[in-house]
């Protein structure tokens, strides 16, 4: 079939977040995987093996040019998508509160899916961001490559990771606590960390000094309240005729 002379076939124009995953295709071919989300932001999954090779050429590459890592952060998947809550129906105490222990979990977690890192790239001569996340094989002791040697600024950033999560960066130059006490034991971001902590602190005063001791608050879960269905907005009610109702004026 021939074109009619004189009309040309509109092209679309790709949008920036279309012509950035195009750009990423072409030059860290076969090394990402996109991640489906919502946000209208673009995210790739790599390799742990792949991590260093992909963060050069996503910091070299003339189309991409992330030169600034804004952020490291880790990720616990341990709870993630599974749900304990039995929030849907009523209880014989009321408010449906219970919380079903026993009830299998559905979709167990997979191994080498537990900790994630993930950082958040930014490119100051293009204008472009990026969000990158890399799974740490090992659940046990979670270690992925420290990319300080690519991005500088990712130092402190990998150490609040190892602090709040145990994640472990591997070549770090001073992988050491940030955020929590001398002698901390635990990672507190972790979602098995307990919600109390392990010791509290108190001052002794036969000794005269702070001391550090088994925390002693009674572990406990709460339960969020039900947000129950409002039936105020259901479809029946809000699409029924508004019927006028006439007042009665006194005579006179």
């Amino acid at each position: 079939m021939s074109a009619i002379p004189g009309i040309t076939a509109a092209v679309a124009t790709p949008t920036r977040l279309e012509a950035l995953a195009q750009a990423i295709s072409l030059g860290v071919p076969g090394k990402l995987t996109r991640v489906v989300n919502t946000a209208g932001e673009l995210t790739y999954e790599v390799a742990a093996g792949e991590l260093l090779a992909t963060a050069a050429l996503l910091r070299d590459a003339p189309d991409l040019k992330f030169e600034m890592c804004m952020d490291v952060c880790g990720v616990d998947y341990l709870q993630h998508g599974r749900d304990e809550w039995n929030t849907q129906s009523a209880t014989s105490s009321g408010f449906s509160r219970g919380v079903a222990h026993a009830a299998p979990r559905v979709g167990e977690l997979a191994p080498g899916r537990r900790f994630a890192v993930v950082y958040h790239l930014l490119s100051i001569s293009l204008n472009q961001r990026l969000r990158l996340r890399v799974f740490c094989a090992d659940d046990e002791q979670p270690m992925v490559d420290s990319v300080t040697g690519i991005w500088a600024g990712a130092n402190w950033f990998e150490r609040e990771a190892f602090d709040l999560f145990g994640i472990l960066f591997k070549g770090h130059p001073d992988l050491r606590r940030l955020l929590t006490d001398y002698g901390f034991i635990g990672h507190p971001f972790r979602k098995d960390f307990p919600l109390s902590g392990n010791v509290e602190v108190r001052y002794d005063p036969e000794k005269g000094r702070v001391i550090y001791q088994p925390v002693t608050i009674d572990p406990r879960v709460l339960v969020p309240k039900v947000i129950r269905h409002d039936n105020r907005y259901d479809p029946q009610l809000t699409n029924a005729p508004v019927h006028a109702t006439s007042i009665a004026k006194p005579d006179g």
